[in-house]
C-alpha cells in the first residue's frame, strides 16, 4: 500500500498525483481534505479542514509552518492521518506537500517521498521536511532549474522532470490565429481589465481564458495544444500542460510564497524556453512578447517535460518502498 498526501491548494497537486498514481503497479490511497476524485485512487482518506485560525499561533516558534494551537480540524486530520496508518501499514507514503505531514508520518515510522517546490526553501520548517525525507522528488530538470538549497540534499533528490495528465496525447488541430490565457485555479492575480487590454492590442488574436476571470474548464486541452501562443502563469501544473503541448509560451509570474513562481519564471527565460516575465506587463508591450515566444517556438519544453516523468516519479517511488 502507498499513500498520497495531496495539498488542497489549485489543481495541479492532485493532477500531479494522479498521473504518478496510474503508472504504480501498488494500490494508492489519498490523503487530502480535496474531495475524493475516484480512479486511479484505489481509495481516498477525508482529512478535516485546518484552516481558519489565528495567523500568530500556528508555526510552533518557527519549527512549522502550520500547526495552529488548539485547533480542531487539525487534531481530526492527524488523527485521521494516525489511525489510517496504523490499519493500512503504508509502505511508503508521498507528500505534496505540507512539512508537518511529512514530519508527522515520519515519526510513525513511515518512509516518506517529499516532493520539491521551486523558489528559496532555506527556511527551517523546510530543511526540516526536506531532511526525515527518503527522497525528494523535483518536478523539473536539473539543467534549467537547480538550486543551492535543493543540490545540498545530494543523491536523495531526483529530478524526474514535470508531469502533466496530458502526457502523451495527441493534440489538436492548429487553429491559425488562437491563443490561451492560463491565469490560474489556485489563487490568480490576472483581472478582466488585464485580459481586455490584451485583447485591445492584439486584434488578431482569438483569446481564450481558462481559470481566473476566464473561469475553469475540465479539459483545456483541445484550445491549448491548438493555439499559436500561450500565456501561463508559472504554477508547475500550468507549466507542466504548456510544455505537454509544446507550445510558445509567455510566462508571468505571479506573487507566491518563497518567490516560487519568481525563480522559475527565471530560469525559463534564461534557459530559451520560454519568454519569462516578473509581473504583467504594460498592454503596450504584448505584441513584442508574443512575437518574441513564437520566435523561440514550443520545442524547447521538451527539456522542461520529457514526456515519461510520470513513470521516472513511480520508480523512485517504489523503490523507496521496496527498500
Amino acid at each position: 500500500m502507498i499513500g498520497w498526501y495531496v495539498h488542497h491548494q489549485g489543481r495541479g497537486h492532485l493532477h500531479r498525483a494522479a498521473a504518478v498514481a496510474a503508472e504504480l503497479g501498488t494500490p494508492v490511497v489519498g490523503l487530502s481534505s480535496l474531495p475524493s476524485p475516484g480512479e486511479p485512487f484505489a481509495d481516498w482518506v477525508p482529512l478535516a479542514d485546518d484552516a481558519g485560525h489565528p495567523v500568530e499561533e500556528v508555526t510552533a516558534g518557527g519549527a512549522l509552518h502550520w500547526a495552529p494551537r488548539g485547533h480542531d480540524g487539525m487534531r481530526q486530520r492527524m488523527a485521521r492521518l494516525a489511525a489510517w496508518v496504523e490499519h493500512a501499514r503504508p509502505a511508503v507514503v508521498v507528500v505534496d506537500v505540507s512539512v508537518e505531514v511529512s514530519v508527522f508520518l515520519r515519526l510513525m515510522g513511515v518512509p516518506v517521498v517529499v516532493t520539491a517546490m521551486p523558489g528559496d526553501r532555506t527556511d527551517a520548517p523546510h530543511t526540516t521536511g526536506y531532511t526525515v525525507a527518503e527522497r525528494v522528488l523535483a518536478f523539473w530538470p536539473q539543467d534549467v532549474l537547480d538550486p543551492p538549497w535543493l543540490s545540498a540534499l545530494g543523491d536523495r533528490v531526483v529530478h524526474v522532470g514535470a508531469v502533466s495528465r496530458f502526457d502523451g496525447r495527441e493534440p489538436a488541430e492548429p487553429v491559425p490565429g488562437s491563443a490561451v490565457l492560463l491565469a490560474g485555479g489556485g489563487g490568480s492575480a490576472v483581472t478582466a481589465a488585464d485580459v481586455d487590454g490584451l485583447r485591445a492590442v492584439t486584434p488578431g488574436l482569438d483569446w481564450t481564458v481558462l481559470g481566473g476571470p476566464g473561469g475553469w474548464s475540465a479539459d483545456p486541452w483541445p484550445v491549448l495544444s491548438a493555439a499559436d501562443v500561450v500565456v501561463t502563469h508559472a504554477g508547475q501544473n500550468a507549466l507542466a500542460e504548456v510544455a505537454a503541448a509544446r507550445r510558445p509560451a509567455v510566462v508571468v509570474a505571479q506573487e507566491r510564497p518563497f518567490r516560487e513562481q519568481h525563480r522559475t519564471t527565471d530560469a525559463l527565460h534564461r534557459s530559451g524556453i520560454a519568454v519569462g516575465l516578473p509581473r504583467w506587463p504594460d498592454t503596450a508591450a504584448w505584441p513584442r512578447l508574443l512575437e518574441q515566444a513564437r520566435a523561440l517556438g514550443g520545442q524547447g519544453w521538451a527539456r522542461w517535460s520529457p514526456g515519461d516523468a510520470a513513470r521516472r516519479a513511480a520508480r523512485e517511488i517504489e523503490a523507496v518502498a521496496h527498500s
